[in-house]
């Protein structure tokens, strides 16, 4: 039985449990409410999808980059305090730098000993760094050129994510749209197979006629497995991009075969496209390296003070004073000065430096020209294929009509006993061709759609 102390200590624990874990789940997204249109499809993927939040987090890492270099024109404050006990044997000599002893000050001993005295120190020592021609600029400059590298690069992250989803979309419809024919495909053949073999039961046609409807319906039957499977697989893509189970996503379709997108507006400039704004970030980040190299052979030049207190347990004469003498501060000092530094024989290693990166940035000029080329290529044949998919739409209606006719004469003239059974399955064939090239090439114009967004760098006329 648990005792009544331990009830408030209890609901204590809920209410902390349920405090934590809230926030928690308040961050995760809110599933999208289906069916859901290529636009809402779309939104969702560029907000939530997990890439997208990533370059999100590094731009702002890259922008806390620019503080972090900002710092740098802050004054250094470095602070001591040790208290030791040690031998005060000295001696004259000279050590070079790097060497792992402690320092020891006080005149030198004629005698060395084991008896040991106390020693304390503290101290403050402000450096500031009042010159420096331009390096911590420069430093600046180049961490600002990163935020903006990493900004096109989140662009560019919500551009291919956009993109793919919409992608996925269009293709989900189009083995939507398959799937769909060869449904209906699968009843006509079911319909005229019963119709052939009620004919060939009264001897009214030959018996190979009802083998043929039979191989016509089992190819039938064939047809609409491989289009459902084909849908659950662009089910699946789609659901990916949503972040939700390939069984809930269900997409409305009908505004895209509905209606065909209006023509798009003049492309932008293809130097606004994500990937060439990114390209040309790496451009100017190879040049802004370049002018922090060339700031960093200058003299660097801090303003210093200092404040420091020491006690010894020894007197100038070299008497150990014993006891706790030497834990007390009692000398104090203090110092201002000037101190320029200069790394002489770097010039060597930076000139070498310099020329590495100029080599970068004539690699990145070139790339960059390459990527505008290809870009507008691309925009070039999107706008083409545009042109070529409406011309298609415009003629898919006027073939599905007359394949219908078609159908309904060949059946028409089987049943009148003018024809033989090989015309209706070529016309039956016939419609199911153009049922799916109707709405595959509806869906081929928004595709084309999609083709120039990606050229271009803009989902904008998409989302409309």
């Amino acid at each position: 039985m648990v005792s009544s102390n331990r009830y408030p200590r209890i609901l204590f624990g809920l209410c902390l449990a349920a405090g934590v874990t809230h926030p928690a789940a308040a961050q995760q997204p809110a599933r999208p409410s289906f069916p859901v249109t290529i636009q809402e499809a779309v939104r969702y993927a560029t907000d939530n999808y997990p890439s997208i939040r990533a370059s999100a987090a590094r731009a702002l890492a890259q922008e806390s980059g620019v503080d972090l270099v900002r710092t740098s024109y802050l004054p250094r404050v470095d602070s001591s305090l040790q208290f030791n006990r040690a031998t005060r044997n000295n001696v004259a000599g000279l050590l070079l730098p790097g060497i792992t002893l402690p320092a020891i000050s006080g005149p030198v001993s004629d005698t060395t000993s084991s008896s040991m005295i106390w020693g304390s120190a503290g101290g403050l020592m402000l450096s500031w760094e009042a010159f420096d021609f331009g390096l911590r600029g420069a430093s600046v400059d180049l961490a600002r050129i990163l935020v903006t590298r990493a900004n096109a690069g989140a662009e560019l992250t919500k551009l291919e994510v956009g993109v793919k989803s919409a992608d996925a979309f269009l293709r989900l419809a189009a083995t939507q749209e398959t799937a769909r024919a060869a449904r209906a495909n699968l009843d006509r053949q079911q319909v005229f197979a019963n119709s052939v073999a009620a004919l060939v039961k009264n001897q009214l046609r030959p018996g190979a006629d009802d083998s043929r409807a039979q191989a016509e319906l089992a190819f039938a039957r064939i047809q609409v497995i491989q289009s459902e499977q084909a849908e659950q697989i662009a089910r699946a893509a789609l659901a990916q991009w949503l972040g939700v189970g390939a069984g809930d996503v269900q997409i409305a379709s009908g505004p895209l075969l509905a209606a065909l997108p209006p023509p798009p507006p003049s492309a932008p400039a293809v130097a606004n496209h994500p990937l060439a704004a990114t390209q040309m970030a790496n451009v100017e980040s190879s040049r802004a390296i370049q002018h922090v190299i060339g700031r960093s052979y200058a003299p660097r030049i801090h303003l210093q003070s200092a404040f420091y207190v020491r006690g010894t347990g020894a007197t100038a004469a070299g008497i150990n004073l014993g006891g706790a003498r030497g834990l007390a501060f009692d000398v104090p000092n203090w110092a201002l000065g000037v101190t320029a530094t200069m790394p002489l024989f770097d010039w060597f290693s930076i000139r070498e430096r310099g020329r590495i990166e100029a080599q970068n940035e004539r690699a990145e000029v070139a790339t960059y020209d390459r990527i505008v080329q290809e870009l507008a290529t691309q925009t070039e044949q999107a706008r083409a294929e545009m042109d070529g998919a409406r011309r298609i739409a415009e003629n898919t209606p006027i073939q599905l009509s007359a394949a219908r006719v078609l159908e309904q004469q060949s059946r028409a003239r089987y049943d009148a006993g003018l024809t033989a059974i090989l015309e209706v399955a070529e016309s039956q064939r016939l419609l199911l061709q153009a049922e799916v090239g109707d709405a595959v090439a509806r869906l081929g114009v928004w595709r084309a759609l999609l083709a120039e967004a990606a050229a271009t760098g803009s989902i904008s006329a998409l989302l409309k």
